[in-house]
């Protein structure tokens, strides 16, 4: 029987792949994105952006707040720092000193809120060098104090892996140049994130005593995450290995957080001084149980005609053509009625129901910013005064206007002297009496002028009596619009010199 001898057909494979091994390395350093000697990247390149957050016009609307509610306050900020060191000892992970966040969350309110800067080297370097003295400066009615309290790191950290791998049986290569003879195929992913938290806190002292407002405080806390993501694949085929790998890092700035921990803060500690429904502004946000039992405790003290009398005004400016008297008619129950079925307010007094106005006025403050001209106009035209209040008040004349802003007679440094000579006494600020729009009615109106001109000082105490409630649009001096706001002040002594 004859032998026939069978010469495998893979022996000339070494010949080929010696011939063709010069080929693909020209094909590979002809590319070039593969060769190595061909390394390059390229940068993106961003124009600069305005930097804006979710609490830029919340804050704006605090400031149309305070002119709708008739409230005003001069805030001064001190330096706002980090009491835990680990910026300095961190890495830098959080900033130092956060005071031109502060600055700059104060300064975005607008209205009638007016920050004045903590700055005595300045004011004392400009003194000297004459180009202004302390003349004509805004006296602060509070001052904000705080800093970043907390900064815990690794409160929580989780992590993941998921393995898979799969390997042939071999497949019985007999070729002594192939260094395996199985196919494998290997994945992995691993997953790890940790959190951290940043706590910051404010309070409120009153400038002249320097003392501490009571309740007046706010500690906000904001968590920030830290993630890492990795995946790799892995093939082997009969020796030779080949993979893919990719890592992901995401770290949440610790920066922008702190500024929005910053804007949540100051937002919260001004609208709480100023009894406002800062929590309108937020979604979400609950009611701030310091302002509702002021505002509940404000009304209790009232009289009855005080009491009626403030329920039109939020009525009027809810929309209601209810005329402010203080006389509980047949228009206004009706308009109460109307109101209760809107708000669902069921079976609660009067407090409460007079608390779901108040705070009612901040759902369309559009709306009650025209109705509040209508008003200011109905107390300026003598034909309609009595269908808004039996005294109004009496428009200052312009020349007293201009006298009392070029002296430095309102808010000013030189009060200070003056009022100590007189022998007035210093009262704390969160110190601060209401009254309802019934008083105001039933008041002379040289009694209201006098008044008027007296709540002008820079005591605390006086500032505070144009920030108590609603009813201001039946003061003789109404912060109607900026008509009496800080700015109008300002600039009327601009003015006048």
């Amino acid at each position: 029987m004859p032998f026939v001898t069978i010469r495998p057909r893979s022996r000339r494979a070494p010949g080929l792949l010696l011939l063709m091994l010069p080929l693909v390395f020209l094909g590979l350093t002809s590319c070039s994105s593969i060769d190595p000697r061909q390394v390059d990247v390229d940068l993106p390149s961003d124009m600069p952006e305005v930097k804006e957050t979710s609490f830029d016009k919340p804050l704006a609307e605090l400031g149309r707040m305070t002119q709708i509610y008739g409230k005003r306050a001069y805030i001064q900020g001190k330096d706002i720092t980090d009491f835990t060191g680990l910026s300095t000892y961190g890495y830098g992970e959080i900033p130092r000193d956060i005071t031109e966040m502060t600055k700059s969350a104060l300064n975005a309110i607008g209205g009638n809120v007016v920050y004045i800067p903590y700055s005595p080297v300045f004011i004392n370097n400009q003194m000297v060098t004459g180009y202004s003295n302390f003349q004509g400066k805004l006296i602060p009615d509070v001052v904000l104090s705080g800093g970043i309290t907390e900064f815990d790191r690794g409160l929580e950290t989780r992590g993941s892996n998921t393995d898979f791998g799969v390997t042939t049986k071999p497949f019985n290569v007999n070729e002594s140049w192939v260094p395996g003879d199985t196919i494998s195929l290997d994945y992995n992913q691993e997953d790890q994130d940790s959190l951290a938290r940043i706590t910051l806190d404010f309070n409120l002292l009153d400038f002249q005593t320097m003392s501490g407002v009571a309740r007046m405080q706010t500690v906000n806390t904001i968590n920030v995450y830290k993630a890492v993501k990795e995946k790799e694949l892995g093939f082997t085929i009969f020796g030779p290995t080949f993979g893919l790998k990719g890592t992901v890092k995401k770290v949440q700035g610790r920066h922008a957080a702190i500024r929005l921990l910053v804007q949540t803060s100051v937002l919260q500690i001004v609208g709480k001084y100023l009894y406002l429904p800062y929590w309108k502004l937020i979604p979400n946000m609950k009611p701030d149980p310091v302002v509702l039992d002021k505002i509940r405790q404000d009304f209790r003290n009232l009289s009855q005609t005080d009491k009626v009398g403030e329920m039109q005004t939020c009525l009027y400016l809810k929309g209601y053509n209810v005329p402010v008297t203080g006389q509980l008619d047949a228009q206004t129950q009706s308009a109460l009625t109307s109101f209760k079925q809107q708000y669902a307010v069921q079976g609660a007094g009067d407090a409460e129901l007079y608390v779901a106005l108040w705070s009612s006025l901040g759902d369309n403050m559009e709306q009650v910013s025209y109705r509040r001209e209508l008003l200011a106009r109905a107390l300026e035209n003598p034909s309609q005064q009595a269908a808004v209040a039996k005294a109004p008040a009496k428009k200052e004349p312009a020349k007293e206007v201009a006298n009392r802003a070029a002296a430095p007679s309102e808010k000013v440094a030189t009060r200070k002297a003056a009022d100590k000579s007189s022998g007035k006494k210093d009262v704390p600020a969160q110190r601060r009496a209401s009254s309802g729009p019934a008083a105001v009615a039933s008041t002379a109106p040289s009694e209201i002028k006098a008044a008027g001109s007296v709540s002008k000082e820079s005591t605390p105490v006086n500032q505070d009596k144009d920030r108590n409630d609603i009813a201001q649009v039946l003061r003789s001096q109404p912060v109607l619009g900026n008509k009496n706001s800080a700015e109008a002040m300002i600039n009327e002594r601009r003015m006048a010199e």
